[in-house]
């Protein structure tokens, strides 16, 4: 992922997607070729020399200050996020200027691992900022990926990648009611990440499978959403238990490279709590899942 490029490919994503009558100007129509902004109206709007802007887009800027930035991303009505990806990809970090280190396996540590299989009620794993799995549960195991090895994630080059399984795992894929939004977070997040760290090559080795295997994630790839997401609800629907509406918080761990935990939990008295009371009663009789084809979702709606 060479951020020069990326930069270029951002702004130019943002420009066209913002029209002219959005910000006060009306264009001539026969004259006019593209719909959205030009570099210089931008550049204009901004306050900012087209010279600069122009050499910014084409990533031959050397640096760009705060003040130039806020005013580019206050005229493309950048997000809050979309902001932060703005900076991090016109100023890469200086280890990104020299030979990309090798790649770190990442692991768990004992006290993450203690604090997962403490949560016996609460479906919880640990993923790395690439959303590896580095560990996880025997209930997070049961509720994402019972048709996987349990100790998948203890297997560097083999773990489960969630966002890889979004895109190319039919039984991951079939647990989300809401795919195609769920898709669209899962891209927008890596892409946050991949801003913030273009010189990653797990990543970038991510983000190539993907972009070749599956055009769903290619397609959205290329429009450069910019989107985190720390908490939320997840609508699942699992194939041994049924629907559940899961509520779900991300806890980053200090003194990590981007590692969180990541825990589901149900509104107390709800179905999906009753739901996933017996998806835990399950796995515990069977000291993991019960069989991904074994459909007990009638028992959890009475």
């Amino acid at each position: 992922m060479d951020a020069p490029s990326e930069l270029g490919d951002f702004l130019k994503s943002r420009r066209a997607a913002l029209r002219p009558e959005d910000v006060g100007i009306t264009p001539h129509p026969s004259r006019r070729r593209v719909t959205g902004l030009r570099r210089e109206e931008l550049a204009m709007l901004a306050g900012v020399s087209i010279t600069h802007y122009t050499r910014l887009e084409q990533g031959r800027a050397v640096s760009a200050s705060d003040s130039v930035l806020d005013a580019i991303a206050r005229t493309l009505r950048l997000t809050e996020d979309e902001t932060a990806h703005l900076k991090d990809l016109a100023r890469p970090s200086a280890s990104t200027a020299s030979r990309p280190a090798p790649p770190r396996v990442e692991h768990a540590s004992a006290s993450a691992r203690q604090l997962l299989a403490a949560m016996t009620d609460v479906p919880a794993l640990v993923l790395d900022r690439r959303n590896d799995v580095l560990a996880w549960n025997v209930l997070g195991h049961a509720l994402l990926a019972g048709h996987l090895p349990p100790d998948s994630p203890d297997t560097p080059n083999d773990r489960p990648n969630l966002t890889r399984m979004l895109f190319l795992d039919e039984r991951y894929r079939a647990l989300y009611t809401d795919w195609n939004e769920e898709a669209q977070l899962a891209v927008a997040s890596l892409r946050l990440v991949a801003g913030r760290h273009p010189d990653d090559r797990r990543l970038a080795e991510l983000v190539g499978q993907l972009t070749v295997q599956c055009d769903e994630f290619a397609s959205r790839w290329a429009r450069h959403p910019v989107r985190t997401c720390t908490s939320g609800v997840k609508r699942l629907h699992h194939p041994q238990v049924g629907a559940m509406d899961l509520s779900f918080e991300n806890l980053v761990i200090p003194g990590t490279s981007g590692q969180r935990l990541i825990a589901y939990t149900a509104e107390p008295g709800s179905p999906s709590e009753a739901a996933l009371r017996l998806l835990g009663s399950v796995a515990a009789s069977e000291g993991t899942t019960a069989s991904p084809d074994q459909d007990t979702s009638a028992t959890a709606r009475r």
